[in-house]
């Protein structure tokens, strides 16, 4: 089992760029592919952008494609979502989240069974 843990999270402006993190806080993450979600007030939770730390392949929502870079760090236990250009539409709270999906459940929320608390991302000027 393992336990993801988010930080990073903050208030920005439009245009912004925040840099969120996700731990692995009981080992590793190196068997797994780990997703980031988010949901904003009153909405449906989202799918955002997902790695598989073996082999690297990353994939996007449309939404956040070309502004949103998801990362993995050499040691497998550590995930970084890198988020530029932010609108106000990106506000919401991030959830890291860690499964064994195949490829075409990548960016699907019931494949992933271990699920961080969430870390807010407020953009306003």
């Amino acid at each position: 089992q393992v336990q993801p843990v988010e930080s990073g999270g903050g208030l920005v402006q439009p245009g912004g760029s925040l840099r969120l993190s996700c731990a692995a806080s009981d080992g590793s993450f190196a068997s797994y592919a780990v997703a980031w979600f988010r949901q904003g007030l009153g909405k449906e939770r989202e799918f955002v952008a997902s790695i598989r730390l073996s082999g690297g392949n990353t994939y996007y929502a449309s939404s956040v494609k070309g502004r949103f870079s998801i990362s993995r760090d050499r040691s497998y236990s550590a995930i970084s979502l890198q988020m530029n250009n932010l609108e106000p539409e990106d506000t919401a709270v991030y959830y890291c989240a860690v499964g064994r999906p195949i490829t075409s459940t990548m960016r699907s929320r019931s494949a992933y069974y271990y699920w961080g608390q969430g870390t807010q991302v407020t953009v306003s000027s």
